[in-house]
């Protein structure tokens, strides 16, 4: 998604627009319509065309000024004379070319900055679509879990009438009903908040986001090309470069602070019996004005080189962390063996129905697989958003 005038563009024709309701399980669907309506990144697109056209006016030349002066004779019945006075003041041209030069570089250094905003936003809303799918995976796997539990109350309820099963056993498959219930109502609430959320961000536009898979993505094969390619395209390294730049050429557009103003106009006095006419040249020498200004720019640079710095090194950082954390994530997750997990739950349940097994084992050992099926639903969601971070700049 590039920025600059289209994305400005789309925002324009936003407001003529009738948003409507998007249903879809594509994750590249959903940031692209929360890229379309977000309120949170539609003010900032407005906010940076704002500063960019500030950047422009201010190397716009002063505003012409007009003055007119009516004069007065004790002798002379009504006026006696009057001057009118039309000027305009600009500065040197040379301070134009640099000062626009100047501004480019900010308008850049601006641009990038809603770059790294955008892809924040971004980056939050596929997060809420991982969590979505992870919410209807766990669901899946309490339904199942209920279902189980609920044949097996079936079944046990008519052992116990016929003497075959005890009260205790009847009453561990009801409590475990109960957990799980507990267990499903949670998950649907947060299921819930998340599904709300999304809508939120996408400017309250109804926005279905249905899937419950996680679309396919390649290990990190190598992680030192991961690692450039990240701080390569890094939003707030290339804003910070263009801010340090801006910043140096602050420098060089105050030490031409010295050269005086020019102002030229047109001047006209007229008396009783005739009218004089003349140009008028001027300027202003900026003794004060500009104190102090080209040390304070020297100082400005110094900052947002530093800022430059911070950001490369502070990039470097979250790299090497994500990698080392997709490392160990994707090491957790090969050491569950989720289809194994699911038959020696079926074999469980074969067990404890032909009598092989009590019911309080078949339990204890059921919460083991469930507990290792939803932590490795859980590795899951972790893997896929730690890759997203990763691959930040492709949003």
């Amino acid at each position: 998604m590039a920025l600059g005038p289209m994305l400005y563009a789309q925002t324009d024709s936003l407001g003529d627009q009738s948003a409507e309701a998007v249903r879809t399980q594509s994750i590249e669907e959903v940031l692209q319509s929360v890229a379309m309506n977000n309120p949170e990144l539609k003010s900032l697109i407005q906010s940076t065309e704002a500063a960019q056209l500030q950047l422009k006016t201010d190397n716009m030349p002063e505003d012409p000024t007009v003055e007119y002066s009516s004069f007065y004779s004790r002798n002379t019945t009504g006026q006696s004379g009057s001057e009118l006075v039309v000027s305009q003041g600009f500065d040197f041209p040379t301070l134009y070319a640099t000062r626009s030069r100047q501004n480019k570089l900010s308008s850049a250094s601006l641009e990038s900055g809603l770059d790294v905003e955008r892809r924040r936003i971004l980056l939050e809303a596929k997060t809420v679509c991982m969590d979505i799918i992870m919410y209807r995976q766990l669901g899946e796997l309490l339904d199942m879990q209920s279902g189980i539990a609920e044949e097996m109350l079936e079944l046990f309820q008519k052992r116990y009438e016929t003497g075959d099963a005890t009260a205790l056993e009847l009453n561990k498959i009801k409590m475990e009903l109960m957990n799980v219930a507990t267990e499903v109502a949670d998950n649907r609430a947060a299921l819930s908040a998340a599904d709300n959320t999304l809508r939120a961000m996408n400017g309250d536009v109804e926005l279905v986001f249905d899937a419950d898979f996680y679309p396919l993505a390649e290990d990190v094969a190598d992680p030192q090309a991961a690692m450039e390619e990240y701080i390569s395209g890094n939003a707030a390294i290339i804003s910070a470069e263009t801010a340090a730049q801006a910043a140096q050429k602050q420098v060089s557009l105050d030490r031409q602070g010295w050269i005086p103003k020019i102002e030229i106009g047109y001047r006209r006095n007229t008396a009783i019996r005739e009218a004089e006419h003349g140009f008028l040249v001027g300027g202003s020498i900026p003794l004060f004005s500009n104190s102090r200004k080209v040390r304070m720019a020297k100082a400005q640079s110094v900052s947002a080189h530093n800022r430059l710095a911070m950001a490369k090194a502070r990039a470097q950082a979250e790299a090497s962390s994500f990698i080392a954390d997709i490392r160990e994530t994707k090491a957790a997750l090969d050491a569950y063996d989720e289809p194994l997990m699911r038959e020696t739950l079926s074999l469980l349940k074969e067990a404890v129905e032909g009598g092989q097994i009590s019911v309080i084992d078949y339990f204890v050992e059921a919460s083991n697989i469930y507990t290792n099926l939803s932590n490795c639903i859980t590795l899951q969601n972790r893997y896929q958003k730690l890759l997203a971070q990763l691959y930040v700049n492709q949003l």
